[in-house]
């Protein structure tokens, strides 16, 4: 099986599994989907959505984080991790998007990574969510490892992930992609002790097939 098959095979199974899946930050608009995104690195989805309720309370708009005292964004955002660079990121954004910008989140890749802390993937998470545009895959770490495992992609590098991607499957999948296999990752598929055998994808997925071809042996020769 060719690997746009498969790859379509992938799409077509997990849309069964989570045919509700969608982001799970919480956010109004596109300003506080923009700054939900950033506060994301390295944090769970799930943390983030409990810092920015008071964030948002705080700075409710991009001129108020635009004239924020950086300490005390700092102690707002101090659960989501390199609290201190973040609360900078945000801060200098705002007063990016209010002097270059209007006070508007712009909406093209080049804009938005010209944002601090804004690199492709959270770039393409705005621009998925925020204005209905696909301009690439959103490659988080979920995506990354089960990308590889299925042998759709050849690298853990997430642009060079995403180019891979890009390039197999049809655009109309390049957002719902990344969603599908979050879920996934999440319940299934997950970094240290994925469940292959319960996985919807086994038979098309060279890793888990030598997983549980492994646990097998060693359990007939236990």
């Amino acid at each position: 099986m060719d690997k746009q098959r498969k790859a379509q095979h992938v799409v077509d199974r997990l849309l069964e599994e989570f045919p509700d899946w969608e982001i799970s930050l919480t956010y109004e608009n596109r300003w506080q989907l923009l700054v939900a995104t950033i506060l994301s690195a390295q944090c769970t989805d799930k943390m983030v959505n409990r810092v920015t309720p008071d964030l948002f309370d705080a700075y409710p708009t991009v001129e108020a984080m635009a004239n924020a005292d950086q300490a005390h964004v700092e102690d707002l955002v101090h659960s989501t991790g390199f609290y201190r660079q973040k609360a900078k990121r945000l801060i200098h954004s705002a007063r990016i998007i209010m002097t270059e910008h209007d006070g508007r989140v712009p909406d093209t890749m080049n804009a938005l990574t010209k944002l601090p802390g804004v690199g492709r993937k959270t770039a393409n998470v705005v621009l998925h969510h925020g204005f209905d545009k696909n301009e690439g895959v959103v490659v988080d770490t979920h995506v990354k490892r089960i990308s590889k495992r299925l042998d759709l992609t050849t690298t853990t590098n997430p642009e060079k992930a995403e180019q891979e991607l890009i390039d197999l499957l049809p655009k109309r999948d390049w957002k719902r992609w990344t969603h599908l296999l979050i879920e996934h990752g999440r319940q299934t598929c997950t970094a240290r002790n994925p469940t292959c055998d319960a996985c919807t994808l086994l038979d098309l997925c060279p890793t888990g097939k030598q997983r549980t071809s492994t646990t097998k042996a060693r359990e007939e020769t236990a």
